[in-house]
């Protein structure tokens, strides 16, 4: 593929990454904030997971009702709280290792109604 069908410039050093979309910046991008809130009961669920992951233990939280943008600053609070790096993808943010009981309780302080999912 061509730069002019790939959406051309995907970094730059003065604003950093760029939406391929609308073409600015990722902090001033207009695309991700019309995106749909996915819909849920209300409850954030907390899990454990290693499937697919060669063994390694991962927290996952799920169910929150928040765009992307938001989700994000929570995934970064809840890396910073654990100590330990992690990921949002797809409404789901993903903290490495096994937190769960320290996920919640940062949860419940911020107001969520928190269960604990799995085994």
């Amino acid at each position: 593929m061509s730069n002019k069908t790939t959406g051309g410039l995907v970094y730059s050093t003065e604003h950093g990454r760029m939406c391929s979309e609308c073409r600015k910046s990722l902090a001033e991008c207009v695309c991700g904030r019309n995106a749909t809130i996915p819909a849920s009961d209300g409850i954030v669920r907390v899990s454990r997971e290693t499937k697919g992951r060669k063994g390694k233990g991962v927290t996952l939280i799920k169910g929150l009702t928040l765009d992307t943008l938001a989700l994000a600053q929570l995934g970064k609070q809840l890396k910073t709280a654990c100590g330990s790096g992690g990921t949002v993808k797809d409404g789901v943010i993903e903290i490495q290792g096994d937190h769960c009981e320290l996920v919640i309780e940062n949860l419940k302080k911020q107001g969520w109604v928190v269960k604990r999912a799995g085994g």
